[in-house]
């Protein structure tokens, strides 16, 4: 069942992320490929496959966790991926992945990235050996720095204080050059939540017309879709996904 509300609103800073529990969070959400995993996927492909393979000089993850899908998809464009993550946990299983090998229950995962784009490698630690991680979170982004970010199920996901996730969606857009695009994934009306039996954390619901009061004073060319809510995930309380893609003005 969804997570009791609290009085006071936590905020991002109010949690111990290096705690985030890795193992639990793949095993509910990652170590199968759901059709909420293909939705995001097929969504992500179309947006990378507009522009040239290797046509992008540095792209972002923003949150990266340990979710290596995103990463995947960003290579058949990307010359460099940065995986901007500030949990301890994320950040050892990340530089795990790419140390040792990824974990075989990733390959069904590129399987379908690279049936949808081609020019992805041919094997997915080639894939990966594009990413680099880089600890930090929204705070440290350089304006203008990257040609296109992604940030998926992050903004909703760490805080309950819309001022604040409106502040981190407002680092992230603006982490793109002018011209430069955006592709994301949100939770859609999610309260705080639980991995497995563990603490709650903090969460802000949000919905479309959420999403485009904050990236609209932002960006320009603005889509959002939603895919149905995913039955065979563990009930987080949500009501499906919202995906995002949207571009930075130019002067």
């Amino acid at each position: 069942m969804p997570a009791t509300r609290r009085t006071a609103l936590r905020h991002n800073g109010d949690v111990d992320w290096d705690a985030w529990p890795v193992g639990p969070y793949l095993a509910e959400n990652y170590r199968l490929l759901h059709p909420c995993d293909r939705g995001v996927i097929h969504h992500h492909s179309r947006f990378y496959r507009q522009f040239a393979p290797g046509g992008l000089t540095r792209t972002l993850e923003l949150g990266a966790g340990p979710n290596l899908y995103p990463l995947m998809l960003a290579a058949g464009a990307g010359r460099r991926i940065d995986a901007l993550e500030p949990s301890a946990a994320n950040l050892a299983y990340l530089r795990s992945q790419l140390t040792y090998g990824p974990d075989d229950s990733w390959e069904p995962f590129y399987a379908l990235c690279r049936a949808l784009d081609p020019a992805l490698p041919a094997t997915l630690p080639e894939a990966l050996g594009r990413v680099r991680v880089v600890r930090g979170d929204a705070g440290d982004l350089d304006e203008g720095r990257y040609d296109t970010a992604s940030m998926n199920f992050v903004a909703e996901s760490v805080t309950e204080d819309f001022a604040e996730f409106t502040s981190l969606c407002t680092a992230f857009a603006r982490s793109v050059r002018p011209g430069g695009r955006l592709v994301a994934a949100f939770m859609e009306r999610m309260p705080s939540y639980r991995i497995g039996a563990g603490p709650v954390w903090p969460a802000c619901p949000v919905d479309e017309s959420a999403l485009r009061a904050v990236f609209a004073p932002h960006t320009v060319s603005l889509r959002v879709s939603r895919l149905a809510k995913d039955h065979t995930l563990p009930e987080y309380g949500d009501t499906g996904v919202l995906l995002l893609t949207a571009q930075r003005p130019c002067p």
